[in-house]
């Protein structure tokens, strides 16, 4: 806290800056939440970061297991956070707005213990593999393995889309891995353990058992609904600004429901029907 104290958190001022030209009014709840949670660990951490982070010594040899719910929620500095949780305001906006804010919640907090376990089990096999104890000491923490996740997910429920990645137009569906790669030649100090657990995670939501389990244990309870079914809450927004979102950090922009936008393709998939039959 000291190192925090006494200077200007240039990147946490520009972090609400971004969020004020979104607009609280724009943000969906669990998103905000999401965002507002992180800053206040950063201003505020329940435990200075080497006593947060999770490792393979943590967690499993002294099964410091709380450290699964306080890594992802504290940050090495301010430009740590900024990055993070912009990521984290247009994945939330997008996949919020996609799967409901019950879900999306369910999503979050499943997605930060588990990308935590994976990052251990990954951890542990480098040990054993490279017979390399140091792995057991690799300390990880901050938010970006679930936004790793999230991508995932948002690539898979918005096929189709081309990423800028150094700017290098890559598709959507390997963006992520490609920003693994570059991400890790760039910082090298970022944890290639810990996104590429998150990476692991999204996949086995989308293509393993990871999504059926979870509709399995939310079934008793009503308020959770089911991600897949259609909503009505212009939840399938494809455009930002009036223009097509390829690019996680555009300043600003407004969401349109893709109705206003797709009356040709409409009246073109009417005339297919018509010359079909």
């Amino acid at each position: 806290m000291q190192r925090r104290q006494g200077r200007v958190n240039a990147g946490l001022l520009l972090l609400l800056y971004q969020i004020s030209q979104v607009g609280l009014q724009n943000i969906p709840s669990v998103t905000l939440a999401v965002l507002i949670l992180n800053v206040f660990f950063f201003l505020n951490p329940m435990r200075p970061l080497h006593e947060a982070c999770i490792s393979v010594k943590e967690a499993f040899y002294r099964q410091n297991w709380q450290r699964l719910l306080l890594s992802p929620v504290h940050h090495v500095d301010d430009w740590h956070l900024y990055y993070n949780m912009v990521s984290m305001l247009w994945k939330g906006i997008m996949l919020e707005r996609k799967l409901g804010s019950v879900w999306f919640a369910y999503i979050i907090a499943v997605f930060s213990v588990l990308t935590g376990i994976v990052y251990v089990l990954l951890e542990f096999m480098l040990v054993k593999i490279l017979n390399d104890p140091s792995y057991e000491m690799n300390c990880g923490v901050g938010f970006s393995g679930v936004l790793f996740a999230l991508k995932v997910l948002n690539n898979h429920y918005n096929p189709g889309r081309v990423s800028s990645v150094l700017g290098l137009q890559i598709s959507s569906k390997y963006a992520c891995w490609v920003e693994l790669v570059a991400i890790h030649f760039i910082a090298p100090r970022t944890s290639f353990a810990g996104h590429l657990a998150g990476i692991l995670v999204g996949l086995m939501y989308t293509m393993g058992p990871l999504k059926k389990i979870m509709k399995a244990c939310a079934g008793g309870f009503s308020s959770f609904t089911d991600p897949d079914r259609p909503r009505n809450d212009y939840s399938g927004y494809s455009d930002f600004g009036g223009a097509t979102y390829n690019n996680e950090r555009r300043p600003y922009g407004f969401w349109f429901p893709p109705e206003q936008h797709s009356e040709e393709e409409m009246r073109r998939q009417r005339l297919r029907r018509f010359w079909r039959q």
